[in-house]
């Protein structure tokens, strides 16, 4: 690749990935419920979809790439396997901590859980599914990818989105909060590094955080 190109191409991705890695850590849930109008807890969501909306269209318009450079590929049977796999494997490794590791830090993460869980079941669903697709386009499609082409190393690409995503939590849920997505987050980047599917992630991430959100609550509520 000519010289003039490739510093374009290293322009077009340090550029992208301020866009996807920078803008997680700007508050948006905090930002959309002041400015949208769409008040609480709706507002919460609204610029999350607009930073996969932008992702979405940079990708496509700037970078003039196929959405498969950010990992959108049909899964076969093995990842969709793999993906519920992966999320039973954080389920347990985050109620270890949850039940476990908090306690004996002297940390809590229950007053998160419950002003989610005390919101309706759609915006839950929303709230679930924004989750999973979002966060992985944004970390592990764009992030992981880009900063693999970047500096040519993918474990490199892997610790730092790894280490962002987990970070990226401590604003909505302090540091219990960042303890488990750190472990869930190293999962779900030993996936993609694995798989290079971002189906497969959506899938595993959904499922951790419906159980968590979803499911058990409506368990709870039965008995």
């Amino acid at each position: 690749m000519p010289i003039t190109e490739t510093r374009t191409r290293r322009t077009q991705i340090l550029l992208g990935l301020l866009l996807a890695l920078g803008l997680p850590f700007c508050h948006l849930g905090d930002l959309g419920r002041r400015f949208s109008g769409l008040g609480t807890p709706a507002g919460g969501e609204v610029l999350w979809w607009v930073l996969f909306a932008l992702i979405v269209w940079y990708v496509l318009r700037i970078e003039h790439l196929p959405l498969s450079s950010i990992g959108v590929r049909t899964p076969g049977a093995l990842d969709i396997v793999l993906g519920v796999v992966a999320a039973l494997v954080i389920l347990l490794g985050a109620g270890m901590i949850y039940q476990f590791l908090l306690p004996a830090l002297h940390i809590s993460v229950d007053q998160q859980l419950k002003s989610v869980v005390q919101t309706s079941m759609a915006f839950r669903l929303l709230t679930v599914t924004r989750a999973a697709v979002v966060e992985e386009t944004a970390f592990r499609g764009y992030g992981f990818g880009r900063l693999a082409e970047l500096t040519g190393s993918k474990a490199t690409a892997g610790v730092a989105t790894w280490i962002l995503f987990a970070l990226g939590h401590l604003s909505g849920g302090g540091v219990g909060q960042v303890i488990i997505a750190a472990f869930a987050g190293l999962v779900l980047t030993a996936l993609y590094f694995w798989r290079g599917n971002l189906w497969v992630n959506i899938i595993a991430h959904w499922l951790t955080d419906g159980v968590g959100f979803i499911l058990l609550p409506l368990i709870g509520a039965h008995h």
